[in-house]
């Protein structure tokens, strides 16, 4: 009888959700703890991952140490955005399964603080990591991996195998009326050996122009210099006199791709940031479906996938408190199946996504969003 009435007090006793510094701060203390732990941890595997994979093309070149090092770091950040989520996860589920364990967390609700309220530093922390790997997958990684490429080709001797990705290049605008060829396709102002061809609507060739030099500006438009041009008749199949010029202009009202347009288009679409993905579906009005289909699943799986981060705190508190009472090994691998499936499906949607097989949307978004009702849904059950 004494313990019910017990119960009952505690039942009564008022919510509290304003800031509690101590409380705050040792919670933040104890998952920063286990967070850089993990994420130390993490690193070092991927490292050694890399390290398996790459090492001997590098002792075979006999590359320098210090290229070996560039290497491996400029790697780093497209490992971290795996691990991020992975560590956020853990490190939630290892502090509150602890918590549980000494009975703080019985001391904490009885006290009348929820656990959502104890646990609003680790919050906090999932939604800096959340624009953290915003800013990673946007800024950084895309300029890391090309740069990790580029000293990989160098230093093992194979940057003829990097070039070749620019010789002979070929590029089909959006819209499908011009077609380019490069010889040889550079970061440089000035292009060498180009040829455009300009078609009509019904698809037949219009004219072409071949030119010894070709550069652009964003005001003039394509000036090619030294070119040949040839219109071609109604049918596209018979060719008029060919004209020589000295200097000739394409302003971006006639030929609107750019060269940044050219060198995106050599790149695959994950290794683009969100923004140049954004710029090619908003300028591109006749992409065909299946371009489009992938550019879209990947801009919104670029819009969900720093939300796992988050994802992880809102999952780990409930689940952490539904299995206090078994330990914490039960609570971590509850962890890595969560973390586990969440990859698989956002991966098995992601590929079906591109292939034209789900709508974009519910293949970018579904899987964040069918595990945040998940998490809605275990928040609610317990009451926390």
């Amino acid at each position: 009888m004494f313990f019910k009435k017990k119960i009952q007090y505690h039942d009564n006793v008022p919510r509290r959700w304003g800031i509690i510094p101590t409380l705050d701060c040792y919670i933040l203390r104890e998952f920063m703890l286990y967070f850089f732990v993990l994420i130390f941890v993490f690193i070092i595997l991927f490292i050694l991952g890399d390290v398996f994979n790459d090492l001997s093309d590098f002792l075979s070149a006999k590359a320098k140490f210090s290229s070996m090092i560039t290497y491996f770091l400029l790697k780093l950040p497209g490992n971290i955005r795996f691990i991020l989520p992975l560590s956020t996860l853990l490190a939630c589920m290892w502090t509150m399964a602890i918590f549980g364990k000494h009975m703080e967390v019985t001391a904490m609700r009885a006290s009348g603080v929820s656990l959502f309220r104890c646990a609003g530093s680790i919050l906090m922390v999932g939604l800096i990591i959340t624009g953290l790997t915003f800013w990673l997958n946007e800024k950084l990684i895309p300029y890391s991996e090309q740069e990790a490429e580029t000293v990989f080709f160098t230093a093992t001797n194979n940057l003829d195998k990097l070039m070749r990705k620019r010789n002979m290049l070929t590029y089909r605008s959006d819209d499908r009326k011009r077609t380019w060829l490069f010889n040889s396709f550079t970061d440089e102002k000035q292009q060498q050996n180009v040829m455009l061809k300009k078609y009509r609507n019904d698809g037949t060739l219009e004219w072409d122009i071949i030119a010894t030099k070709a550069s652009y500006d964003p005001k003039s438009g394509w000036i090619f210099e030294d070119l040949t041009v040839t219109t071609y008749s109604k049918d596209g199949l018979m060719p008029k006199s060919p004209r020589k010029l000295r200097r000739l202009v394409k302003s971006p009202a006639e030929v609107q791709e750019t060269p940044q347009n050219i060198l995106d288009a050599i790149k695959a679409p994950e290794d683009l940031p969100s923004w140049v993905i954004w710029n090619l579906l908003k300028n591109a009005k006749n992409m065909p479906q299946k371009r489009s289909n992938m550019y879209w699943t990947i801009l919104f799986n670029r819009i969900a996938f720093p939300w796992a981060c988050f994802l992880a705190v809102f999952l780990g508190i409930p689940l952490a408190t539904k299995n206090e009472r078994s330990g914490v090994i039960l609570t971590i691998i509850s962890a890595v199946v969560i973390i586990i499936a969440y990859q698989v499906s956002s991966e098995i949607c992601l590929v079906l996504g591109k292939r034209g097989h789900l709508n974009p949307a519910i293949a970018g978004l579904g899987p964040t969003i069918c595990f945040i009702v998940f998490g809605w849904y275990n928040v609610v059950k317990q009451k926390i």
